[in-house]
């Protein structure tokens, strides 16, 4: 059995979307840069790991090559990123450079070290962007930039690997999750926040987890491809009455 390879499995997306793919019987590779974490993950869900940096090519490509190196890759996940939310005016070059680093190149060459592996077994891509990418918001600038580049990458590989190869990037609003901590964090904030989602919450690990899972397998969604799929409680389409709960 060709294995699913989860990059950022120690993050909440990647721990939700773990467990769901073990539960269906998925042989797992799970890649994350903190070893205590990811090996007992990866023991919970009966997988294989790799530690990776997300910033080095070559050990983003071992990782790859460990999780096909038995049958094979059946999909690939790049579930790493980051929220950073500056102004432009106290944005410095490094932070354009580290939120394109981690989102945009690393995804690439991810993807880059996983096509031949993905093209044989007719596999499946899946990226994450964010809500932040088609919907301005103040702060963003750094980070929305480099999501909407993500989904630029997905648009143009799911045409340059079609059909052999299915992409799809996942375009989440605010979750509940390590990585938004310390924003959902604030009992307040978080109310506030999620009154501007149309279905009145933020999401959860899950949420995402459920779309990522859907997109990977051929089975449900194997005429899919070169979409973004917005997970975002209706955040990026609909326009409702802000209300409390």
């Amino acid at each position: 059995m060709a294995s699913v390879l989860i990059f950022g499995a120690t993050g909440s997306i990647g721990r939700a979307l773990s467990h769901r793919l073990s539960a269906s019987g998925t042989k797992l590779h799970l890649a994350g840069r903190n070893e205590t974490e990811l090996s007992e993950l990866a023991s919970s869900v009966n997988a294989s790991y790799s530690v990776f940096d997300a910033y080095d090519t070559s050990s983003i490509s071992q990782a790859v090559d460990s999780a096909a190196a038995e049958e094979g890759l059946a999909g690939v996940v790049w579930a790493v990123g980051n929220i950073l939310l500056k102004p432009l005016s106290a944005l410095k070059e490094a932070d354009f450079t580290d939120c394109y680093h981690l989102n945009l190149i690393g995804a690439a060459m991810a993807a880059q070290a996983s096509h031949a592996h993905l093209r044989q077994s007719s596999g499946s891509l899946v990226m994450f962007s964010s809500v932040a990418a088609t919907t301005g918001f103040t702060a963003h600038a750094a980070i929305a930039s480099a999501k909407a580049a993500v989904e630029g990458l997905g648009k143009s590989l799911a045409a340059e690997w079609a059909p052999d190869v299915r992409v799809n990037v996942i375009a989440p609003s605010l979750t509940h999750s390590k990585m938004a901590a310390p924003i959902v964090g604030n009992e307040q904030m978080a109310k506030a926040l999620a009154a501007t989602h149309p279905l009145g919450r933020l999401g959860i690990a899950d949420d995402s987890a459920a779309m990522a899972e859907f997109l990977l397998s051929p089975a449900q969604s194997g005429w899919i491809t070169g979409q973004i799929m917005a997970v975002d409680g209706g955040r990026s389409t609909l326009q409702t009455a802000q209300r409390s709960r």
